[in-house]
């Protein structure tokens, strides 16, 4: 319990001005990616937007990754648009407030060590996918909508002002480090674009094109639906998968800084934070969200690494909504998308390109299709999901292939099998073909000092192999073999003879 209530590190030396600065980047980031957001899902923009305050400060002060930042985001959106549809927003705020509850359950369980279970490759390719989507979902600030609702590229000289803005931001990103790193590059950049649009007029699409951020305080509302078991049926899987994917994307971005700052987040401690903060977003307006990477690179690229940051921007962006939506609605929409396309140059691995023909095909099979599946699909869970699955399938193939045996018989007629590899489900068959027990002699030793049973399957396939030997009239020793192993040999008592003094001290997992 102390690990949750010790929430600030004051041996820490913290840089208040960069804290602040980047704070400040952050909420100026925040603000149209929550209304994108809460429109994806069909929600109100103040719907996405309290979310991103009530997360961002919750798990700011309570989080397990200190400078990781969260909000609405869209793999909470793409979840829950459906419900919206056929139920309505009070349905989505009891949904968030039921997932809250679930991912804090997962904290308090200790699940979030379950991370480790994903490889590598699947990194690679959840942050390259990732990267992909980052950029692509830029596209859409240089197009334009008819009428009728459909997308068109712009055109003239709203093209040609587009793109400028848009590069000089990225060309002071990556410029104004090389001078000086006193000063965000991000926001300075965020800064001077919109000093030069403001100051000589330039008609481009701004904040405020996309819709109006003005609003209060945000208001404490029990979600308006039946507290019945009617109700939960409906919520319960939308929760469950909001859940899942949050804890998952939170997850796997705190790993993701953990390499960058060479430091090691709590992922516990981050999904109890996570599940209060959604619960919290539920009853105060909110869509709910999880980690947002994007939002997060910023704010440890401008030089951020303690819980400040993350506070100030929350409530900046509470202050925004309350009494600077005039101002915040003039930023033109090409300095942010210059500051998105600059994250998603950082965060895309270009040296994955260099492993290419170095490791193994499996690894680089693996990291392309997870970066596919989170380009298409864009469900990050889901592909990191798919991406474990071959993992380990992958895993289980190549250690099936190293089950053998050698075989000789001693002076005394004893036939001997040794074997080497791990006994499991994916090598039982090619353990099976190992033996001859129709032309063995009437006594057989097979010994597991090189081996080990890992699995239910592999103490079948020695029940098995025993009652063959059984049935042709042969008697068979198994030595080195564990005393839980023993146990579940009971179907050959009559025929077993372990070496109880060898045996190692090893557990089969069932």
């Amino acid at each position: 319990m102390n690990g949750y209530l010790n929430l600030f590190d004051f041996s820490q030396k913290v840089n208040y001005k960069t804290e602040i600065l980047s704070g400040l980047t952050v909420a100026l980031a925040l603000v149209p990616e929550a209304v994108a957001f809460a429109l994806i899902a069909g929600l109100s923009p103040l719907t996405g937007l309290y979310a991103a305050f009530v997360m961002g400060l919750i798990t700011s002060i309570f989080g397990g990754r200190p400078g990781m930042i969260s909000g609405a985001t869209g793999a909470v959106a793409v979840v829950i648009v459906a419900l919206a549809k056929t139920h309505g927003v009070e349905y989505i705020f009891a949904t968030v407030v039921l997932a809250g509850l679930i991912q804090v359950l997962a904290g308090i369980l200790k699940l979030g060590k379950f991370i480790r279970l994903v490889p590598h490759p699947v990194m690679f390719g959840f942050v390259n996918g990732l990267a992909i989507v980052i950029f692509m979902s830029q596209i859409v600030q240089f197009q334009t909508l008819d009428a009728d609702g459909n997308a068109s590229w712009l055109t003239g000289s709203a093209m040609y002002t587009m793109l400028g803005l848009v590069l000089i931001t990225m060309l002071i990103i990556w410029g104004l480090p090389k001078i000086t790193k006193a000063f965000p590059s991000s926001l300075a950049a965020i800064l001077a674009i919109s000093a030069i649009v403001i100051g000589l007029d330039i008609d481009t699409r701004t904040v405020g094109d996309i819709a109006s951020i003005q609003g209060g305080f945000p208001p404490f509302h029990i979600p308006s639906v039946p507290f019945t078991l009617e109700t939960l049926q409906v919520i319960l899987p939308y929760a469950a998968i909001v859940a899942g994917v949050g804890l998952i994307e939170s997850l796997l971005t705190l790993n993701l800084i953990d390499e960058i700052t060479e430091t090691r987040g709590s992922g516990n401690r981050e999904a109890v934070a996570q599940g209060a903060a959604n619960m919290l977003s539920g009853v105060f307006s909110g869509m709910g969200g999880c980690a947002m990477i994007g939002q997060s690179l910023i704010n440890i690229s401008s030089g951020a690494r303690a819980r400040l940051s993350g506070i100030v921007a929350s409530l900046l962006l509470l202050t925004f909504i309350m009494f600077g939506s005039g101002l915040i609605e003039q930023i033109p929409m090409a300095a942010l998308t210059g500051v998105m396309i600059m994250v998603a140059i950082g965060t895309f691995e270009w040296a994955s390109f260099k492993m290419i023909g170095r490791m193994p095909r499996h690894d680089i099979f693996v990291g392309m299709l997870v970066a596919a599946v989170t380009v298409l699909l864009h469900n990050l869970a889901l592909a990191v999901l798919v991406g474990v699955i071959i993992s380990a399938l992958v895993f289980a193939w190549e250690n099936a292939k190293r089950i053998r045996a050698k075989k000789f018989v001693d002076d005394k007629g004893v036939k001997h099998y040794q074997i080497y590899g791990p006994l499991f489900f994916g090598s039982v068959t090619a353990f099976n073909e190992k033996f001859e027990v129709l032309n063995d002699p009437s006594e057989v030793i097979i010994d597991f000092s090189e081996s080990r049973v890992t699995d239910m399957s592999g103490i079948e396939a020695l029940n098995r192999i025993t009652e063959r030997y059984h049935k042709a009239g042969k008697k068979v020793h198994l030595k080195h073999l564990s005393p839980d192993c023993r146990a579940l040999l009971h179907n050959a008592n009559e025929v077993i003879d372990v070496n109880i003094i060898e045996d190692p001290t090893y557990h089969v997992v069932v």
